[in-house]
């Protein structure tokens, strides 16, 4: 699947030298202005700009197109620890160009997996265990915690996108493209895997409020200004879906009840009364629980034992387990072995604790190490390592104060605790923030990685987030509700698909666009990228639509036919999509 995701790139690459489109930054004093304009470009408005617009470096002869990545402010690419323009244009010679740019390509790949293990790995488990320490049911876990850690890729990049002008039209295009792909590519092959029928009232209260969401982001585009009212409106607008998700729970649980205490001789509900709320106790990360559990119940020695520090210490960083590795076929294996690194890296740093295992995951050495590791990670990777080289009143080193704090607090509590006992919940909110670091920093190079690969490719930035960022936020999600459908949870797979969509958009555009007003205490102005923008919305738009007619038509079953339906749309819309970038369709 990531053969599909980057191959286009390789197709696109050597066209995309003679490609002239490119996308406008403009500020004014009145707001920020989110750059996403697109424009023909050519080397004689190059020469009459201000030679402060790092996409039209391509205009530029190959020979002088470092000297200008270097002289120019706007090509610094301060949200990330690389200068990939740098990297794309000074690296290596000019005629490796393309070599160079096939490496971050590769780069790109392994940053999509840090994000993925970070967040599937680390950031929802420790999620997970905060929700439990706090008693929260399943719906409000499934719409809070849940919703943020299967979205969080998504709400870190978009929020990584509009911190900067050059990057707003990923956030734009990943959160479109993303709810496009999710809700043709993902609900069709959930549909062509296990035809089911949907629960209704779910169904239709996930869809409208996705559409408002869509309908709402389509009037600020149009009206080109985001205000500090409908920033807050975005996050206040999700906080109601909360609450309708809480109500419509606790009316199913309780006309549920009412039915079961009515009738005593009936020993179970009917089918068509679980068919209209049921899916609000369906919650996806919940379902491998159990099955891990019986799984480690099974290798469970029969004889107790126990083991040294060392033992443990090693065990801990082993990410292996045998007895799959055995049973795997020999693709899960390939990529098992280009995962191992980056996981043992992310358990030297990250502490999980997981509430679902009877010691917690309580590893004494490693969580001690964890005390040392975690805020040290955290002060060098923060804001891409702005803090790195703070010095505290000039004299001492910010990173040496952390480090010493932490030996003195990891000394404590391997003094004070023991093998068997059970970690603090402080463990698993650690692990939260050191994950959250963590992604927002893949993120942001992500993104910066993302806009090289535009101004290189000549591309615009929304269609590499409607595409590339869209996609590789995404693939987690496709995996794991297609796996959900085929072991017979198809409504659980389909509640996933909106859920988490509507979350991402928004608290990606209401984050996004707060944190930079927080930074500039301005409006945040918006500007579409010409045609591109509104297909992309209206695409979406209509996709939303066609679902909120022809599912009640066809009595809430979701069939084989309807599947491919949802394929056929994105396929045509991807299609129109690439056309109207490339200029084969414009408005005259």
């Amino acid at each position: 699947m990531f053969c599909g995701i980057f191959l286009p790139l390789f197709v696109v690459l050597p066209c995309g030298w003679q490609l002239t489109s490119g996308s406008e930054l403009l500020r004014n004093e009145s707001g920020v202005r989110v750059g996403m304009a697109g424009r023909w470009s050519s080397p004689v408005m190059a020469e009459n700009n201000n030679n402060d617009e790092c996409d039209l470096v391509m205009n530029y002869s190959v020979a002088d197109r470092c000297a200008f990545v270097k002289k120019t402010p706007d090509c610094s690419m301060e949200d990330g620890f690389i200068n990939y323009l740098e990297v794309a244009f000074c690296l290596l010679p000019p005629n490796l160009t393309p070599l160079t740019i096939s490496f971050c390509i590769i780069w790109l790949f392994f940053l999509f997996i840090i994000l993925g293990l970070t967040a599937s790995k680390f950031f929802c488990p420790n999620l997970s265990a905060i929700s439990s320490s706090l008693r929260l049911t399943h719906n409000v876990a499934g719409v809070t915690f849940l919703a943020l850690g299967n979205g969080a890729p998504d709400i870190f990049s978009a929020i990584a996108a509009f911190s900067h002008p050059h990057t707003a039209g990923l956030a734009v295009g990943a959160l479109f493209g993303a709810g496009i792909f999710v809700t043709t590519v993902v609900a069709g092959s959930v549909a062509l895997v296990k035809p089911f029928a949907v629960a209704s009232r779910p169904f239709l209260r996930d869809v409208i409020f996705y559409m408002v969401a869509v309908f709402w982001t389509f009037l600020i585009l149009y009206r080109g200004t985001v205000t500090l009212g409908e920033t807050l409106g975005y996050l206040g607008l999700y906080v109601l879906y909360v609450v309708i998700v809480i109500i419509s729970a606790f009316i199913y649980n309780r006309q549920k009840y009412s039915y079961n205490t009515s009738v005593q001789n009936v020993t179970h509900v009917p089918a068509d009364f679980h068919s209209s709320d049921s899916s609000d106790d369906d919650i996806p990360c919940l379902t491998g629980r159990s099955i891990h559990q019986e799984y480690e119940s099974e290798y469970r020695p029969l004889l107790p034992y126990s083991e040294s520090t060392s033992q443990i210490l090693l065990s801990s960083l082993n990410p292996v387990d045998n007895r799959r590795w055995r049973r795997k076929s020999w693709k899960w294996k390939v990529l098992k072995v280009l995962k191992t690194p980056l996981e043992v890296l992310l358990l030297l740093c990250i502490p999980v604790v997981d509430p679902d295992k009877e010691d917690r995951n309580w590893r004494r050495p490693l969580n001690c190490l964890h005390l040392i590791t975690a805020p040290l990670v955290c002060v060098l990777v923060f804001q891409s390592g702005a803090y790195g080289n703070y010095m505290i009143q000039g004299q001492f080193p910010l990173w040496l104060l952390f480090l010493l704090l932490g030996l003195f607090v990891s000394a404590i509590v391997f003094c004070s605790t023991s093998n068997a006992s059970p970690p603090l919940q402080f463990f698993a909110l650690l692990g939260f923030v050191v994950s959250a670091v963590l992604i927002s920093a893949a993120a942001s190079e992500v993104v910066s990685l993302l806009h090289m690969l535009g101004v290189v490719l000549r591309l615009s930035n929304t269609v590499l987030g409607l595409t590339l960022l869209a996609w590789g936020n995404s693939i987690g999600d496709c995996f794991s509700d297609i796996t959900m459908a085929r072991q017979g949870y198809p409504r659980m797979a389909i509640s996933a698909c909106f859920g988490g969509i509507i979350f991402n958009m928004l608290f990606g555009v209401g984050l996004g666009c707060l944190v930079q007003m927080l930074q500039t205490h301005a409006d945040v102005q918006v500007e579409p990228e010409g045609l591109l923008t509104w297909i992309l919305a209206g695409s979406l738009g209509l996709s939303l639509v066609l679902s909120f007619v022809i599912v009640p038509l066809c009595r809430f079953h979701l069939g084989r036919a309807y599947g491919i339906f949802l394929l056929i749309f994105y396929v045509i819309f991807l299609i129109i999509a690439l056309l109207t970038e490339f200029g084969k369709i414009r408005v005259t």
